[in-house]
């Protein structure tokens, strides 16, 4: 119990209100506090992977797989039934990451391939059943994701997910995960669809644009956790793009492989990549731990 519980328990003695320190009633609030808080504040190992070109490259692997896998489920099954499944897989993903104390490899991946196939079954069906433009949820969502930041930042002080080490601010990362696929599908769409560019040419477009905080970080100086989310939110669109142009008919443009082998080979990659980390995966260290929690 904190001094400020234990004053505020004991005025409350003091003013005749019959609520003792010891009282079941008092015990029991005070421990639905305690545990809340302990579960957002409690100190656990950094859950996020190292920044490496593998975690980049598993990372466009899961957009794109995201969207084909998506794509795939909604035609082959009721999309609705193909909705209810995405959303519980993508709680359980998510819980399970939760769950942890610690990164695991496959748990997180697990989680990201979630967010990036229900993510995309959500985006669509704004568009496609509430008839909402592309330009307008672009918009929407990033104001989303704006407004995540600005409150993860005013929460925790910063945004590097390096400092990922406690459940607060993993709950911060996964929202912010979660607006930056959003945001990166309906921008995907709008370039592709309602701007015309096609999927190749949006893809191509999107290389250049992630080269932009690229060059900006390694050449130019530009702040590291600016350069990351800038990059983060550019792997949806850009990933997204050459899955559809590798699976979308002939007849759009693309190269009419299907979405369920491009799934399939993708899914494969992200399955390599995963099992590449556990095996490359160190220990943290005790530096590293103390570096964590003094983030």
């Amino acid at each position: 119990m904190s001094r400020e519980e234990a004053a505020h328990d004991k005025s409350i003695q003091a003013s005749g209100l019959g609520v003792s320190l010891g009282s079941e009633t008092g015990s029991n609030v005070s421990g639905v506090r305690l545990s809340k808080k302990n579960f957002l504040s409690k100190q656990v190992g950094v859950k996020v992977p190292e920044v490496t070109a593998m975690f980049w490259i598993a990372k466009i692997l899961t957009t794109a797989a995201g969207e084909s896998a998506s794509d795939y489920m909604v035609h082959a099954l009721d999309p609705y039934i193909a909705v209810a499944i995405g959303a519980v897989a993508f709680s359980g993903a998510l819980l399970v990451q939760l769950s942890l104390d610690r990164f695991v490899p496959w748990a997180y991946w697990s989680g990201v391939v979630m967010v990036g196939i229900f993510g995309t079954m959500v985006a669509d069906a704004i568009h496609i059943q509430l008839k909402i433009p592309y330009a307008v949820s672009s918009g929407a969502f990033a104001v989303t994701l704006a407004v995540v930041f600005i409150a993860w930042h005013k929460s925790e002080g910063t945004l590097s997910i390096h400092s990922i080490h406690n459940r607060r601010r993993e709950l911060f990362y996964w929202a912010s995960v979660i607006s930056t696929f959003a945001l990166g599908t309906a921008t995907g769409d709008l370039t592709a669809a309602t701007l015309g560019l096609g999927y190749l040419v949006s893809g191509i477009f999107f290389v250049g644009a992630i080269a932009i905080p690229a060059a900006g970080y390694w050449k130019g100086g530009l702040n590291p956790v600016l350069a990351f989310w800038a990059a983060y939110v550019i792997t949806r669109p850009l990933g997204a793009s050459f899955a559809d142009w590798f699976g979308k008919p002939k007849s759009l443009g693309a190269l009419g492989m299907g979405d369920a082998p491009v799934s399939g080979v993708l899914l494969a990659g992200i399955v390599v990549c995963v099992i590449a980390m556990t095996i490359g995966q160190r220990p943290e260290s005790k530096h590293g731990r103390q570096q964590a929690q003094a983030s």
